[in-house]
């Protein structure tokens, strides 16, 4: 789980309050200058979060003054290193920059000491390793101790990255199968419904004996439209519709409307629906949009005088058919996006799709989609 900024801020102030400790304890000497130094070596460590140059400008500075000194020994050494580390999360440039800083805050006066003979001031402990005893040793263990603060930054910084660039794929990914999830639903409502209301137009036009009729499945055709439309579109309504489930989707209890609309076309229609057990409420939404797709194919395109569904479930798959014997074929439905609707719903739950003309005539639709038992 990340770490609150207020415990990091908290984890700063005691990391702060230990190194100027400890530059106080490991320095042979006491003064006003040893307590000054120390603090301005490991007190500006609380503020590292907040202005990460600005502090590691001045430990490095303390530190390199410290190194002349003789004043805190290696916790100068850690305290530019923890200096360093905000420094390096903040950019590739910025960690360049910073590490050159910290290298020659440590080093070029830990080997100007060496090398003069008369720093440091105040002298280290005897027996204990500084530039001055053991500079190849000293300046070894700065490099790898700097190094390493600097590569943990970068992992860090590399990691957050690419973290940072799979959110926003994740994203992209969620808004684009919104947008095709958007464009199945308006599709199957606004082909299902407008394929009925130009047929029943049609009959109030040439039938004058049917005209109210006509006009009155036009006009709840028309509202039911508008209200899967609305759905589609705002995502939420204040009271589901009776078809549909606890979402607003459509469910298969709603089928009976398609079943109804489909025969006030003017095709015969038989149904095989037995009694399903509990299907999950997505797979119930991909199977009423199936169906929808196949008798709207079925008006448009097969000129069919019967249809037959059947919708069947057993332990963990929902199979939906339906059969016409019209004349289509699969060249005739190909067109559009109806049958690349179907698969995209099919595949959204792993399922099947077959689609075509059978050897007696007529066209079949049979899609399987499975669920979790």
């Amino acid at each position: 789980m990340p770490i609150s900024r207020r415990v990091l801020l908290t984890a700063d102030a005691l990391l702060a309050l230990t190194v100027a400790g400890a530059a106080v304890l490991r320095t042979p000497a006491s003064g006003v200058a040893v307590l000054a130094l120390s603090g301005l070596i490991g007190l500006p460590l609380a503020a590292r979060r907040r202005w990460p140059v600005p502090v590691l400008a001045l430990v490095a500075t303390a530190a390199a003054v410290a190194a002349l000194a003789g004043v805190g020994a290696e916790v100068t050494l850690w305290a530019v290193a923890f200096a360093l580390y905000p420094v390096a999360l903040t950019s590739p440039r910025a960690a360049a920059r910073g590490l050159s800083a910290a290298l020659a805050a440590i080093l070029v006066p830990g080997l100007a000491a060496a090398a003069t003979g008369r720093l440091p001031l105040i002298p280290a402990t005897a027996g204990e390793e500084s530039f001055s005893t053991a500079p190849g040793l000293v300046s070894t263990v700065s490099v790898l101790v700097l190094a390493g603060s600097w590569s943990l930054a970068w992992a860090v910084r590399t990691r957050r990255r690419h973290a940072a660039e799979l959110a926003r794929l994740r994203t992209a990914r969620a808004v684009a199968e919104e947008r095709l999830r958007i464009a199945r639903e308006v599709h199957d409502v606004v082909g299902h419904n407008l394929s009925l209301i130009a047929m029943n137009a049609a009959v109030a036009q040439h039938l004058g004996t049917e005209q109210d009729a006509a006009l009155r499945t036009i006009e709840q055709v028309s509202r039911g439209a508008l209200e899967d439309i609305r759905a589609v579109l705002g995502g939420l309504r204040d009271e589901p519709s009776a078809d549909a489930g606890q979402d607003g989707t459509p469910a298969l209890a709603g089928i009976g409307g398609l079943i109804e609309a489909t025969r006030a076309a003017g095709v015969d229609v038989t149904v095989e629906a037995p009694h399903l057990p509990a299907v999950p409420a997505a797979v119930q939404t991909s199977a009423y949009r199936i169906l929808q797709e196949a008798l709207t194919n079925v008006r448009r395109h097969a000129d069919a005088r019967h249809c037959h569904v059947a919708v069947t479930a057993t332990p963990g798959a929902l199979t939906v058919r339906v059969v016409d014997d019209g004349a289509a074929t699969l060249r005739d439905a190909a067109p559009g996006y109806g049958l690349a609707g179907m698969r995209e719903r099919v595949a959204l739950h792993g399922g099947t799709l077959t689609t075509g003309p059978q050897p007696t005539g007529g066209f079949a639709v049979r899609a399987t989609l499975p669920f979790p038992t």
